[in-house]
């Protein structure tokens, strides 16, 4: 560090300009300005330590911070991708469903109750179908008696007809509301046989559910359906009254 210093002195302060320091003035002069040199390489040396401390402290700071490397086992072990576990497979359910055309076609309260309707809509037809060849009788006549009646007879015969159509159309409805009223109570008795008896089969099969056929419109991997039309047309047979 002495050596720097007098270097730049050296360099601030030629060699040159201490000759002619020595020219210039006596020999105890010169002496007394070599001490005062002394001392002030002595100050500027003493100046310059607390600067390489604080520079030697700054260093060991840099090397202090730097985060350690960690091994490559265990950065490897970090990120590697954690495997997903396999799902668990879940237990089947086992349901069953039911055709109601079947059990109108197959059991005797189905069957029992088509005839009943079949009976019905043609009793009623026939007595519309007479009604109407009555109405088509009553229409001719009048036409063949137009020429020869007076406009006030034409007019009467005309209500009287318009009567006769509206009395006719009448029946026609009521004909219907009564067949679908009738369909109605057979189809709401036998769905009641229906449910009964599904409850009573799926309780003996262990059933989860029994419903309809037209209703299953999805179903889940683990759900398996079976066809139990069969036995639940067999109970509603064997709760029937013998003949």
């Amino acid at each position: 560090m002495k050596n720097n210093v007098v270097s730049c002195l050296e360099t601030i302060y030629p060699l040159t300009v201490t000759l002619s320091i020595q020219q210039a003035f006596p020999a105890n002069e010169v002496q007394t300005m070599k001490s005062i040199c002394k001392k002030i390489l002595l100050l500027l040396t003493l100046c310059a330590l607390p600067t390489l401390a604080f520079a030697t402290e700054n260093a060991a700071g840099e090397k202090s911070t730097t985060p350690p490397s960690q091994p490559a086992q265990q950065t490897a072990t970090e990120t590697a991708p954690k495997t997903p576990e396999a799902p668990k497979q879940q237990p089947a359910i086992m349901i069953g469903y039911v055709d109601l055309v079947r059990v109108s076609t197959e059991s005797e309260p189905g069957k029992s109750g088509q005839i009943k309707l079949i009976g019905k809509k043609q009793k009623l037809q026939t007595q519309i179908e007479a009604k109407r060849k009555q109405l088509d009788k009553q229409k001719a006549a009048i036409e063949a008696k137009l020429p020869t009646l007076t406009p006030g007879q034409r007019e009467s015969k005309a209500k009287e007809f318009q009567k006769k159509v509206a009395e006719y159309q009448n029946f026609v409805e009521k004909s219907e509301k009564e067949l679908q009223d009738l369909q109605q109570e057979l189809s709401r008795a036998l769905f009641e046989m229906i449910e009964k008896a599904a409850s009573e089969y799926g309780k003996s099969k262990d059933l989860a559910l029994v419903t309809v056929k037209r209703d299953l419109v999805y179903l889940a991997g683990n759900v398996t359906p079976q066809d139990v039309t069969e036995g639940v047309v067999k109970l509603i047979n064997e709760t029937m009254p013998k003949k």
